[in-house]
């Protein structure tokens, strides 16, 4: 088995819908930190849940398949969304919902952890989802990485 690693995501939409913004930080097993914040408008909130999980396991694809992956999640409700099949999330989002949870079918040795509100983690990600979200209200669509100046600073 490759050595295992760390992603975590949140996202917010402002209002929802409306604004919208992702992160994700991913920390390998050596250590090494790398991460992505995004936005868009026109959005809605279940979105941007869907999509910060969608890009922090695009962002691991290249990885074989049996590297053990641990997804720390803010949002809640995740969890419960991407296993049921006829939840709320499928209905509102069913083309992002279908993308998630092919992103997380490809990783057998995948395991969900929410991620506390208050956590330093969660506050760092809400940030940089922010970012996103202000960023889109400027530019449109938005994509960037994280520099790594800032990514030294997450708490994870």
């Amino acid at each position: 088995m490759s050595t295992a690693i760390d992603i975590w995501t949140a996202a917010l939409c402002k209002p929802d819908p409306g604004y919208g913004g992702w992160a994700h930080v991913r920390r390998m097993g050596d250590g090494t930190l790398a991460g992505a914040a995004g936005g868009e408008r026109r959005v809605s909130g279940i979105r941007m849940a869907l999509t910060g999980v969608i890009e922090a396991l695009g962002a691991v694809a290249d990885l074989p398949a049996n590297t053990a992956v641990t997804l720390h999640f803010a949002d809640p409700n995740l969890a419960a969304e991407l296993v049921s099949t006829d939840g709320a999330w499928a209905q509102a989002e069913p083309d992002a919902w279908n993308m998630a949870r092919e992103a997380l079918a490809a990783r057998p040795l995948l395991s969900l952890a929410p991620l506390g509100e208050a956590t330093p983690a969660a506050g760092f990600l809400k940030a940089w989802a922010d970012f996103g979200l202000d960023t889109a209200k400027t530019r449109g669509t938005f994509k960037a990485a994280i520099p790594r100046p800032n990514l030294l600073k997450f708490p994870g």
